[in-house]
């Protein structure tokens, strides 16, 4: 029998989704105290994730999800940097709003948007 492999799953801080670890961008505090997105998620620190959704940057950079999940405050420079960083990221092309509706989230086996 063929073995399924193990998809690592994490959980965006702002809609509390969870997704696949790879789906999701990691912001990490260093153990300096920095604050600053990690796209390759290995930096060494305290990590949260958040989705592409442009709703859950604004609400994870400007309404605490995640200074609470770091566990630090954000100074408005690192939430300049990560704003930046986040734009440079979307797509040039297409409708963030169509990728948005289309994407996938998993909570555990149930998918969200089964249909009665």
């Amino acid at each position: 029998m063929p073995r399924s492999g193990h998809t690592p799953e994490r959980t965006c801080i702002s809609c509390g989704l969870k997704f696949p670890k790879r789906g999701l961008i990691r912001i990490v505090r260093t153990p300096a105290g920095q604050i600053a997105a990690d796209p390759t998620g290995k930096r060494p620190g305290r990590g949260s994730y958040l989705c592409s959704s442009a709703e859950c940057w604004q609400k994870g950079v400007f309404k605490g999800g995640l200074e609470r999940g770091l566990k630090a405050p954000l100074s408005a420079q690192e939430r300049i940097i990560l704003l930046e960083f986040y734009q440079e990221r979307q797509p040039r092309t297409g409708n963030q709003e169509q990728a948005t509706k289309n994407r996938q989230p998993r909570t555990g086996n149930y998918e969200i948007n089964q249909r009665i």
